[in-house]
């Protein structure tokens, strides 16, 4: 039973806080509770959720906050305003230092709704809903009619926004998804998340893995049936599961030491990269970076997923967070290969001209800036069928078996499909020490 401590339990208003240890998982936890006045977040309750992230971050410890707000309070005018602009503060100011966390009971419109981008993940009950401009408002601007759960409900931002990064059904749900996610994370920057126990060998033979991959090349696998086989008891936390499923992001450990997945999915769109798979990737080694977490990432992409409509829409801009991102980072970073990596898409996913530290590949790797086909064509545009079929193969043989890589020091190894588990759980140890020493500077400016 988690041990609870209440805080400014004397102040005004609807909002809570308490100081949590649960199981040696210490957090602050902030509560605002519209209830059935469907009142505003007054200035009282901001107060109160920044003096709750205040103390976290004083503490050093997770930050979570269950929120339900109908905007800021009307009858307060401009106090108001102020109110939930120092809890926006406050979470900014956790940001990069103290884990944040946001569960949203209920509805979150209007103002309070930017609260919840500022923190790192947002749990969403069955019955909740968010959005800035509502349901009367978008009808007036748009002609189009929508109610609350269609404009701002749970799937939505499961599926569309990429606002949730989990859905439960229930607070109680919420609060053991909390516990779980504690146990992968560090109480602060300043820390290390602590091991977990664990009775799976880390030299492990991965004998299975033969048959996820199919014969075809263009053949189509779950990557989470590869990342299952190489952690620790095959347990995942996948934050953002139904958003960028063209990238899995998870949380899993190696050897019981807590690590950040990012793979591609060859499920959805080839696992070709887009403009929300990058934002998802980018944020996702952001937080790893910031919170002491080592990296290991599955490469399996043909490029980025082409289109004028992306194009249109800033793929490069965006595209370039997810390369900034790895660039950043200086925690242990080791990548598997596992099949294609074309192009600029080998570069941003963790390469190993980008800092990587480790970097393997299966033999059934092709790593080449694009596919024989593709290449055939544009540097033999008037062969015909008979010359561009031996052209093709050629290049296949010459240039996209991964030993050319390794050749060049652009792969550590060649491995064993089989001996996946056990090279990773070494090379994390190997960096188990990495430090790696930063120039100085305010702060780097992230490609938005």
């Amino acid at each position: 039973m988690p041990t609870r401590v209440g805080l400014r339990t004397g102040t005004l208003g609807s909002s809570t806080s308490s100081f949590i240890d649960d199981d040696g998982h210490p957090y602050v936890l902030a509560s605002l509770q519209a209830g059935d006045s469907r009142s505003g977040i007054t200035s009282t309750e901001g107060i109160d959720i920044a003096a709750g992230a205040k103390l976290a971050l004083d503490r050093r410890v997770p930050f979570v906050l269950t929120i339900e707000a109908f905007g800021p309070s009307v009858d307060e005018g401009i106090a108001a305003l102020d109110g939930w602009g120092r809890a926006a503060k406050s979470l900014v100011d956790c940001s990069g230092i103290v884990p944040t966390i946001a569960v949203v009971t209920g509805p979150v419109v209007a103002g309070p709704a930017f609260l919840l981008g500022l923190v790192d993940f947002v749990i969403t009950l069955d019955d909740s809903y968010t959005f800035v401009g509502g349901p009367r408002m978008v009808t007036e601007f748009t002609g189009v009619p929508v109610d609350a759960n269609e404009l701002g409900g749970p799937a939505v931002h499961d599926r569309t926004s990429g606002l949730a990064s989990f859905s439960v059904a229930n607070l109680e749900e919420a609060g053991e998804l909390i516990a779980e996610l504690l146990t992968f994370l560090p109480s602060s920057t300043d820390s290390v998340a602590q091991s977990v126990a664990t009775s799976d060998p880390t030299d492990r033979s991965l004998d299975s893995v033969f048959g996820i991959l199919p014969d075809a090349p263009t053949g189509s696998y779950d990557v989470r049936d590869v990342i299952a086989e190489v952690v620790d008891d095959g347990i995942l936390l996948e934050p953002k599961e139904s958003w960028a499923a063209n990238l899995v992001t998870a949380f899993a450990t190696v050897g019981g030491m807590p690590v950040g997945v990012v793979a591609n999915q060859p499920q959805t769109v080839a696992g070709t990269l887009d403009i929300s798979a990058s934002q998802k990737g980018g944020r996702f080694v952001g937080f790893c970076d910031a919170f002491n977490l080592p990296l290991l990432t599955f490469v399996d992409t043909s490029g980025f997923y082409p289109g004028k409509d992306l194009e249109w829409r800033g793929m490069i801009r965006y595209g370039a967070q997810l390369a900034f991102a790895y660039a950043r980072a200086s925690v242990p970073r080791v990548a598997v290969t596992l099949r294609k990596s074309y192009g600029g898409a080998y570069i941003v996913m963790d390469s190993k001209y980008i800092g990587n530290d480790l970097s393997f590949a299966w033999p059934s790797a092709e790593i080449a800036v694009m596919g024989a086909k593709g290449a055939v064509e544009i540097l033999h545009r008037r062969a015909d069928e008979t010359e561009r079929a031996a052209l093709q193969s050629d290049y296949e043989e010459r240039l996209l078996n991964p030993y050319i890589a390794a050749e060049r020091g652009s792969v550590e190894a060649v491995i064993d499909p089989a001996d996946t588990r056990r090279q990773v759980a070494e090379a994390f140890e190997i960096l188990r020490n990495k430090r790696e020493r930063l120039p100085r500077r305010r702060h780097d400016n992230l490609p938005l």
